[in-house]
């Protein structure tokens, strides 16, 4: 190997982006997707395309030194990345199996296939990361806290789509559910964003700390009323889908229900440490 594939960390980049890159070319080959289940397993190939590209050329030109002083903590957020990427990819990876793969499936068995060979290289990159003990944000526990309410917030809008998808028809109560999911999934979003480029935090009026607190707690309102509108609103709309599996519909509402409840536990989590914060 040589340039920036010398080293482990660049040999175990370039095998994250070529075992990405066959799943995704797999899916192409297979078909047009139109299953948000089968867009979202897409874009989470592409994203683990794009992170360890974008990461072996900044490194590679040294471009990373240029934005220290927006990103103080350079192997922090690598190590962020690396595991955001494994999660995603782990899931992406066992949502493909279940949804799409049959016996006779032979390009979505191996799309699958590559899929979690990427994830053991995404996982053994991760822990090697973690193991080094950057101190930043996304290695703490705000921070993974953070980015799990951000990826299960993903799940519960993909399940949500494609119960939608499935069923055709929708009501205003499911409809407010969806719009608290999004609502929250951007400001955690935003609040990440604040916490790794530090110069922003100088912007808000009462803190970063207060924002989280208030956030929280709005945060935890919203999603108890959410669970509340879906269950009672979704609960008598199912029926069985159109892609041939009888209980798909009821299995997507199921998963936003289940997904919003642990999101709930995970935000009033993040409500108790910032209060000791405090």
């Amino acid at each position: 190997m040589f340039g920036p594939f010398k080293s482990c960390q660049g040999i175990l980049r370039l095998l994250e982006i070529i075992f990405s890159a066959l799943a995704l070319i797999m899916v192409i080959f297979r078909d047009r997707m139109v299953s948000p289940w089968g867009v979202w397993c897409e874009f989470v190939w592409v994203f683990c395309i794009i992170v360890p590209l974008v990461l072996i050329v900044m490194e590679a030109k040294s471009w990373h030194i240029l934005l220290a002083a927006f990103l103080p903590n350079w192997a922090d957020l690598c190590c962020g990345l690396t595991m955001l990427c494994a999660v995603m990819i782990s899931s992406a990876s066992v949502i493909f199996a279940v949804v799409f793969v049959c016996g006779s499936c032979i390009v979505s068995i191996l799309c699958v296939i590559f899929s979690l060979v990427a994830t053991v290289v995404f996982l053994v990159d991760a822990v090697r990361q973690k193991m080094a003990c950057p101190s930043g944000y996304l290695s703490r526990l705000r921070g993974l806290l953070r980015m799990s309410e951000a990826f299960i917030a993903c799940i519960i809008l993909t399940a949500a789509t494609d119960y939608f998808v499935v069923y055709a028809r929708s009501s205003f109560g499911m409809i407010c559910s969806i719009i608290v999911f999004a609502v929250c999934l951007l400001v955690t979003v935003v609040i990440i964003v604040v916490h790794l480029l530090k110069l922003l935090q100088a912007l808000l009026p009462f803190g970063l700390s207060m924002m989280e607190f208030v956030f929280n707690i709005v945060a935890v309102l919203l999603y108890l009323l959410a669970i509340t509108l879906w269950i009672v609103f979704g609960y008598k709309r199912y029926r069985y889908n159109s892609y041939g599996c009888e209980y798909c519909s009821y299995a997507d509402y199921i998963t936003v229900v289940v997904g919003a409840i642990v999101n709930l536990v995970l935000y009033i989590v993040d409500l108790v440490l910032s209060f000791k914060s405090r």
